[in-house]
């Protein structure tokens, strides 16, 4: 079974194996990738606006994705023509095994929702037992500005990071190794088209500013985080690396799989007029963790499944996101990378990252080789996975967002 069959069309940016220099922006089909340059000077895309032929044929997906949602249906018309006819394509096909992907798009900001309120709550609960949500949340998306320059591709190895932390009854902080490294199961969307600084985007065409969706693993280091958010936000806990998945699923291929956003909680707050009406519907999207250690990987043990979530359980939907992020006339970019934070829901199983799921580390969880994970242990590999399932649908994937722990 395929991530990508062809209701799916993915777009991402490769390199040929063995070669380096300039990257080129391809298509997922089945097994194989279209090159898209190649398929612009060969004549496939005639017929398209210069402006889309010319996108294509550049090393990153910033310029297709500051056009319209009308070049992107056509451009994506286009291809799902050429792979339905078949023989036309064949030239410019590629075979997975002979490329390897690169940053899909030049990110110039980045901004981590924490759009979970089973996360929310989860996490709340650890340091808050008897307040775990603190006034704000179910008023406003809440999020912070991260770090865009640390923002690796699926497969780039995440090196434990040093930091500044506090042990509990220590005489004062000390500066080590993070002993708390931790994954955060995340789906990301890449804005397009963008706005002009002071104008804000309304709810009504939010996602018309959203270009397509990833997988986000953004690394935390616990310790640091604890010790530095007093009292401002995550900083040197989370800036030193987030991975993201090289294919970016469009919207359109998304569309099929809309479903409202699970009910909110009896008495909660209606959403103010600029949050509410159209916009606050979801994507159902399954999203798991898996994770295997050094000694599996040598025993040849099978990947040990963590959490599986979904999308539809967010507090906050994308539009939602989108709008408050541009409400006091924030420019967004082509580009621009915004996460969900950790997506849980209300099962056991739904935990988005160890924090949670080992309660701050007092439930280890222990792998097929007996190990015990509190948090992340040099060796250990982490993948995310997302699919979406509908009957009478097919499944369409995003691929894997994939980072070895190295010391």
């Amino acid at each position: 079974m395929t991530d990508f069959p062809i209701q799916n069309l993915p777009y991402g940016a490769f390199l040929r194996n063995g070669h380096s220099g300039t990257p080129t922006l391809g298509v997922a089909i089945g097994d194989r990738v279209l090159d898209l340059r190649s398929s612009a000077a060969g004549g496939l895309l005639d017929g398209l606006p210069a402006e889309t032929r010319a996108a294509c044929a550049t090393d990153s997906l910033n310029a297709l994705m500051a056009l319209t949602p009308k070049h992107w249906h056509d451009l994506r018309t286009r291809l799902t023509d050429v792979f339905s006819t078949g023989k036309a394509a064949e030239p410019y096909l590629l075979a997975m095994q002979d490329i390897h992907m690169v940053m899909p798009a030049a990110i110039g900001d980045y901004t981590d929702f924490y759009a979970s309120v089973f996360h929310a709550t989860n996490v709340g609960r650890l340091f808050r037992p008897d307040n775990p949500l603190l006034p704000n949340y179910k008023h406003i998306p809440i999020g912070y500005h991260g770090r865009a320059s640390s923002i690796v591709v699926s497969g780039t190895p995440v090196r434990r990071p040093a930091g500044q932390t506090m042990n509990p009854g220590g005489a004062g902080p000390e500066f080590a190794p993070t002993r708390a490294l931790d994954y955060e199961l995340e789906a990301g969307f890449f804005i397009g088209a963008g706005n002009a600084l002071g104008e804000p985007i309304p709810i009504e065409s939010a996602e018309d500013h959203v270009f397509g969706m990833c997988l986000v693993n953004d690394w935390s280091a616990r310790d640091i985080q604890a010790w530095e958010c007093q009292p401002l936000g995550p900083f040197l806990g989370k800036s030193f690396a987030t991975s993201i998945s090289p294919w970016v699923i469009p919207m359109e291929a998304l569309a099929p799989y809309r479903a409202p956003l699970s009910p909110r909680a009896e008495g909660d707050p209606v959403p103010l007029d600029y949050l509410g009406g159209k916009g606050d519907d979801g994507i159902d999207v399954t999203l798991e963790v898996q994770i295997t250690s050094a000694r599996m990987r040598a025993g040849n043990v099978a990947p040990l499944r963590l959490c599986r979530s979904s999308l539809k359980d967010l507090y906050w939907s994308v539009a939602q996101m989108v709008t408050h992020h541009a409400s006091n006339g924030c420019n967004l970019r082509p580009g621009d990378l915004l996460a969900t934070g950790t997506v849980s829901g209300p099962e056991g199983e739904a935990r988005g990252c160890l924090l949670e799921l080992t309660r701050r580390g007092a439930d280890p969880v222990t792998l097929p080789t007996g190990e015990a994970r509190r948090f992340l242990e040099d060796g250990d590999e982490v993948t995310l996975r997302g699919y979406c399932a509908r009957q009478g649908l097919p499944r369409i994937g995003f691929g894997e967002c994939r980072g070895r722990v190295v010391g």
